[in-house]
């Protein structure tokens, strides 16, 4: 075998300029220093300030190729929205501390609940989806996808006091709303009833109404879909259409027992 012409074959069919993993590496460094310096008592807030600014215009260099959007003042902008973000989480975190009799102390909720490890890197990805800077964000997220399994897309809007018990499964997708106060388990997924490429700028996802729950691997589909407030949707629920406020769904089983003949 030529090796030469191995290469060449692979080096003509390296269509993709600007794809450089070393971005999705940088991302995840970024986003591990951010969350220390939003949370860790120990992790000196103004030092890491500057630390990730350098850190962020490496991001730049490599993620913003459209000469038309510069990025330059994207960080300025981001850091100005760090302090209502840590807010915000605080909140969730209050949440789940006050929702869950399992959890024995907030301290745990930050540090090993992987629920609220995702909402944090959703908020944090989500002010950076807003100023247009799209890759970045997403790869925050994913990155956060596979270390709890939830999968939130940075487009997503989601209230105040969130809650996601257990976490594992649980997908949320762009252009759903989800209002305050509102709890879900694992395996929900706000998802589209339809997928096609000629939809990429319509309401795809539900929207969740405040003082909503939604129990384990319910379903709830569609851009029109809302689900009314202080709603309960049990689990394995499959919902398409809207529900009104103060309404409980839940999906009816069907079990049938089969009866072996007596072969005795």
């Amino acid at each position: 075998m030529d090796k030469s012409i191995v290469i060449k074959k692979i080096n003509e069919n390296k269509k993709q300029p600007n794809l450089r993993y070393r971005l999705k590496r940088n991302v995840e460094d970024f986003t591990n220093l951010l969350f220390l310096t939003l949370f860790d008592i120990e992790t000196p807030v103004e030092e890491n300030i500057e630390t990730l600014e350098v850190q962020f215009d490496e991001l730049i260099n490599l993620a913003c190729w459209d000469i038309e959007k510069p990025c330059s003042k994207i960080w300025s902008n981001y850091l100005e929205k760090l302090p209502e973000v840590l807010e915000k989480l605080n909140l969730d975190a209050e949440a789940i501390a006050s929702c869950d009799p399992a959890s024995l102390s907030i301290e745990e909720v930050y540090m090993a609940y992987p629920g609220f490890y995702a909402i944090a890197i959703y908020r944090l990805a989500h002010e950076l989806y807003n100023k247009g800077f799209p890759l970045v964000p997403r790869l925050m997220t994913e990155y956060a996808h596979r270390q709890t399994g939830v999968d939130i897309n940075p487009g997503a809007h989601i209230g105040e006091s969130f809650f996601i018990d257990h976490a594992t499964g649980v997908v949320i997708g762009e252009t759903a709303i989800i209002k305050n106060n509102v709890k879900i388990y694992q395996g929900v997924t706000l998802g589209a009833l339809f997928v096609a490429k000629n939809l990429e700028r319509t309401k795809r996802h539900p929207t969740i109404e405040d003082n909503v729950t939604i129990y384990a691997n319910a379903t709830i589909l569609g851009g029109d879909t809302i689900i009314g407030e202080n709603s309960i949707i049990g689990g394995n629920a499959w919902v398409t259409s809207s529900v009104p406020p103060n309404s409980k769904v839940f999906h009816s089983a069907e079990i049938k027992v089969k009866t072996l003949p007596n072969v005795s």
